[in-house]
């Protein structure tokens, strides 16, 4: 799956060529993806990063989610992802993080809105939800100016590190995107 967002902007598959690529995001950009998401410590190496492509590919062969490279004038970006899809219920969740000296420029509500609309027109489900940590602001900014709504607050509902956060999260039916 590749899907051009624009000349500069693709969301891309996942693919073992882009291990060293993402490691050297992740160590670059540590201070800032730790404060919000707990894996980062996790991957020390491009090797590790390898191990979690790995696992993205077998989510991805059955159809279970899986991880897309954000591309941004051909270099990556970050990563966005569908989390479990339950195809019964017709509805994922995408979560998505973004090196930090690309914040700012419109990258991420444009690659998250180019990946529900493949949710809904490609995949045919019904709804995608997006859960951010109350206090990111820049990261619920997102759902928000692409007309999710709001749905509620789970408390403690994420461990980083050495602390819980409370997530916010956010709901978008096919019905609603149609009429964005």
């Amino acid at each position: 799956m590749k899907l051009q967002i624009s000349k500069a902007l693709s969301v891309e598959e996942i693919e073992p060529d882009d291990a060293e690529g993402i490691y050297a995001i992740i160590d670059r950009s540590r201070e800032h993806l730790r404060t919000y998401l707990p894996w980062v410590d996790f991957n020390q190496s491009a090797r590790d990063v390898a191990d979690f492509i790995a696992a993205s590919k077998q989510l991805q062969a059955i159809k279970n989610g899986g991880n897309y490279v954000i591309r941004y004038e051909g270099e990556i970006a970050g990563v966005i992802g569908l989390h479990h899809i339950d195809w019964s219920n017709h509805h994922t969740s995408i979560g998505y993080w973004l090196a930090g000296e690309m914040q700012g420029q419109g990258i991420m509500t444009a690659a998250v809105s180019g990946l529900v609309a493949y949710v809904f027109d490609e995949l045919g489900l019904n709804r995608v939800e997006i859960r951010c940590a109350t206090d990111n602001k820049k990261s619920r900014a997102i759902p928000e100016r692409l007309g999710f709504t709001w749905e509620g607050r789970i408390r403690e509902g994420e461990w980083i590190y050495d602390h819980y956060v409370d997530h916010e999260v956010y709901g978008l039916l096919k019905k609603e995107w149609q009429k964005h």
